[in-house]
């Protein structure tokens, strides 16, 4: 029998998911290791971090360890009217990591959505988005927006393309203050200044934002937002899944519903996602797009669940004795469910329950 003690917390959260996706239909998506460094460059401003490792392949092109799976998906993808592409990976990516600052090869699982996509696909995606999150840990959140809403107001205060990458900015921070600044800098009139900063305090409980925000915008999204939210009413863990339109992310890229998911005892977020349409326009493709990511390496800061152990037992034997004897008592102590190493000596830094000495005079 499988013992899943062996196992690291990321190692049981990937194996779940997969399980988890594949009873909703998704397929597993495999890809090679590298793309074209192109790619990525051309399309920076998706990724997490635009630092990637780049070399040279034999006919002198230059390729990349591929720091995202999402891109090479729609790349290596085709549109097929009325049908959709469900697809899930666990792929390794190539990313400077948030602990240590430096390059490290990092176990990535999500799922992709892509064709015909309609309500209902919005719906599932969000729904595994939470389910995802349950399987990690009961205590989670997982916050929606609407980029559309965004696009409105920022639009309706000023079209000027530097106003809107900073409101951007500023919105995600939070930061009233300094988007009150940057309204005035631009001449902005006083009631869509208003609007604009009231996104900032517009997150909590789902019927409670959308009241909210039938007071800030009257844009056919909230009919959109209403029925996803109804959808979700009865779920188990429907008090889990917030509202938050200060959450936000590159309109260049993303429409729509956008995602991110938090665990307790993780300092960051270890999921997120949402509606790309813009860029399967980007990239050519005609489809429409839902998915999201999860960060596994962000999983290490979980507490570890391991044995404060290395092995429940040490058998320390002799040159004496036979080695039949040593091996008899290292199967009799796994028999027992025991963890145990044979050895002469004891390892320095080694943790374990007990010894056992055997050999000549010992028992």
């Amino acid at each position: 029998m499988f013992d899943e003690t062996v196992l690291r917390s990321e190692e049981k959260a990937i194996f779940k998911l997969r399980s988890l996706y594949r009873k909703y239909g998704y397929l597993p998506y495999k890809m090679c290791k590298f793309e074209e460094y192109e790619l990525y460059i051309r399309n920076k401003d998706f990724l997490v971090s635009d630092r990637i490792i780049s070399f040279n392949d034999t006919n002198g092109k230059l390729m990349a360890l591929k720091p995202d799976v999402t891109l090479s998906i729609i790349k290596n993808g085709d549109d097929v009217s009325g049908t959709k592409q469900k697809v899930f990976y666990n792929e390794n990516v190539y990313r400077v990591s948030s602990g240590t600052q430096r390059f490290k090869e990092i176990m990535q699982t999500g799922l992709e959505c892509i064709g015909d996509i309609d309500m209902y696909d919005v719906y599932e995606v969000v729904t595994l988005a939470a389910q995802s999150l349950m399987q990690i840990s009961d205590e989670f959140v997982l916050e929606i927006s609407h980029l559309g809403i965004l696009s409105k107001l920022i639009n309706d205060a000023c079209e000027r393309k530097s106003f809107e990458k900073n409101a951007i900015k500023y919105i995600a921070e939070k930061n009233a203050h300094d988007l009150c600044k940057l309204c005035d800098e631009y001449d902005v009139e006083e009631h869509k200044k208003d609007r604009l900063v009231s996104l900032i305090s517009t997150y909590g409980q789902r019927n409670k934002v959308i009241e909210m925000l039938k007071n800030i915008v009257d844009d056919e999204c909230i009919g959109e937002i209403e029925t996803l939210s109804k959808m979700m009413d009865n779920l188990p863990y429907s008090s889990k899944i917030i509202f938050d339109f200060s959450l936000v992310n590159d309109t260049n890229y993303y429409n729509g519903f956008v995602l991110k998911g938090f665990v307790n005892g993780v300092c960051d977020s270890i999921l997120a996602g949402g509606q790309y349409d813009n860029m399967m326009k980007k990239m050519g493709r005609k489809s429409k797009a839902i998915g999201f990511a999860i960060y596994i390496d962000r999983l290490e800061q979980m507490t570890n669940d391991h044995s404060q152990y290395d092995v429940d037992a040490i058998i320390v034997y002799d040159d004496k004795t036979s080695f039949d004897e040593v091996a008899r008592c290292v199967e009799e102590a796994v028999k027992n469910g025991k963890t145990v190493t044979a050895q002469k000596n004891i390892p320095d830094g080694l943790r374990y329950k007990e010894i056992i000495k055997i050999g000549k005079g010992e028992n």
